[in-house]
């Protein structure tokens, strides 16, 4: 059987996405393996989850290096590279990454937001998209850029935006979404499918947008059988 990609998820907080990482890699024709788990903050609730599933983890504490983001990345990449990661699935991790790790890690590094980007990058997205008065909302996942929440899309999930929402509601909506759109697209980039041109991202074998407006999500791949 090939070798399935080796992934760091990293965390800062509960880490959701990762643990839905974790329940799609359990199957064995996933074509990546969650191999690390790796937070900037030791109380980190995601790091309980990882251990109890059997996952390596690890801490950096960002703390530790007041104001030298690059000495704490450093340290990051120390461990990626300890643990011989090949990918990097941010999930949840709320650190502004600099252009010297983006670059050190382009093109296998990704992350998810909770909004259909470019709309509404940053922070407290559903409730800007409630002020907005958008009527499609969802969450997107991309390769990292240099500058906050750009970078070649991969996949999106819309949801509609219901008349009564509040921001609680509309953000419960949309992770269902990101559960079930992060492991598909990291299993995109684990198995070669992803090919970037003139700063787009291009999926092979993907759906045809007209095909499936909303959510253009196709096959999951998996590792061809013995």
């Amino acid at each position: 059987m090939s070798a399935r990609a080796r992934v760091a998820a990293l965390i800062s907080g509960r880490g959701s996405n990762m643990a839905a990482l974790l329940a799609a890699a359990r199957a064995p024709d996933y074509p990546a393996e969650i191999a690390l788990v790796l937070s900037n903050r030791p109380d980190a609730a995601g790091l309980g989850v990882a251990r109890e599933a059997g996952v390596a983890t690890a801490v950096v504490e960002s703390r530790r290096f007041g104001r030298d983001r690059e000495a704490f990345e450093r340290a990051l990449d120390a461990e990626l590279e300890r643990y011989g990661i090949g990918l990097v699935a941010l999930a949840g991790f709320m650190r502004v990454l600099t252009p010297w790790f983006v670059r050190r890690w382009a093109g296998r590094l990704v992350n998810i937001h909770p909004s259909l980007l470019p709309a509404f990058p940053g922070l407290d997205t559903h409730a800007r998209a409630l002020a907005a008065g958008v009527r499609i909302h969802g969450c997107t996942v991309h390769l990292v850029g240099e500058g906050v929440d750009e970078g070649p899309i991969l996949a999106q999930a819309a949801v509609p935006v219901r008349g009564d929402d509040t921001p609680e509601t509309l953000a419960a909506r949309v992770l269902a979404e990101e559960h079930r759109l992060y492991p598909a697209a990291l299993a995109w980039l684990a198995a070669g499918l992803v090919r970037v041109e003139c700063g787009r991202a291009r999926i092979q074998g993907a759906a045809a947008p007209e095909a499936a407006l909303l959510n253009p999500l196709p096959d999951t791949p998996r590792l061809p059988t013995p």
